[in-house]
C-alpha cells in the first residue's frame, strides 16, 4: 500500500475545528464503545457504497481503533477524489491523548 497522508491527534483536532469530518470506519459496536463527538460512522466494508453521502469539498479525517483500517479508507478516498487524512494511532491515540470523546458502552481501546 502506498503511503497515505496522516496526522496525529493535534492536527486532527485542528482540522475538525476548521470544519473537517471525522469518519470512523470501525464497526458499529466499536463506534458505540467510544468515538469522537460528531463523528460519522461508516464501517470500512460499507464505504464504497456511501461515497455519495460524503461532501467532496470537505476534508475527511479517517479513524479506526489503531490506524490500519482508516489508512485503507484514506487511500480509497484519496483515490476516489476526496481530500482525506488518516488519524495515526486511531482512537487509541486519540483517547490516550485525552481528546474529547463520547463513550456509550465502554472503552474505545477495546476491539
Amino acid at each position: 500500500m502506498a503511503s497515505v497522508p496522516s496526522v496525529g491527534p493535534d492536527q486532527a483536532e485542528q482540522l475538525l475545528g476548521s470544519g473537517a469530518l471525522l469518519l470512523d470506519v470501525r464497526e458499529l459496536e466499536e463506534f458505540d464503545a467510544g468515538h469522537v463527538p460528531d463523528a460519522r460512522n461508516i464501517p470500512l466494508a460499507a464505504l464504497p457504497d456511501h461515497l455519495g453521502d460524503l461532501a467532496r469539498e470537505r476534508t475527511i479525517v479517517c479513524a479506526c481503533r489503531s490506524g490500519g483500517r482508516s489508512a485503507r479508507a484514506t487511500q480509497f478516498l484519496v483515490e476516489s477524489g476526496f481530500t482525506a487524512v488518516n488519524l495515526e494511532g486511531g482512537m487509541i491515540a486519540w483517547h490516550l491523548d485525552e481528546r474529547p470523546f463520547v463513550a456509550e458502552h465502554g472503552d474505545p481501546r477495546v476491539a
